[in-house]
């Protein structure tokens, strides 16, 4: 109990859970932001169809 009372006169506990809290949430928008640059994780576009898939759907007129 003692070490730990030691080590939070080293730092300021405000300025380290604000530190700490700030990190996290720039963490976690640049894991949102990865996540929706890939084709398999993106929630908001959904998956990207490809050119050849489209070009088997269209039906060619006669």
């Amino acid at each position: 109990m003692n070490n730990m009372h030691k080590v939070w006169l080293l730092f300021d506990p405000r300025r380290t859970l604000v530190a700490l809290a700030t990190f996290l949430f720039v963490l976690a928008i640049l894991i949102h932001f990865i996540l929706l640059s890939t084709n398999r994780f993106n929630w908001l576009e959904g998956p990207a169809v490809k050119k050849a898939e489209i070009a088997q759907i269209h039906i060619l007129p006669t």
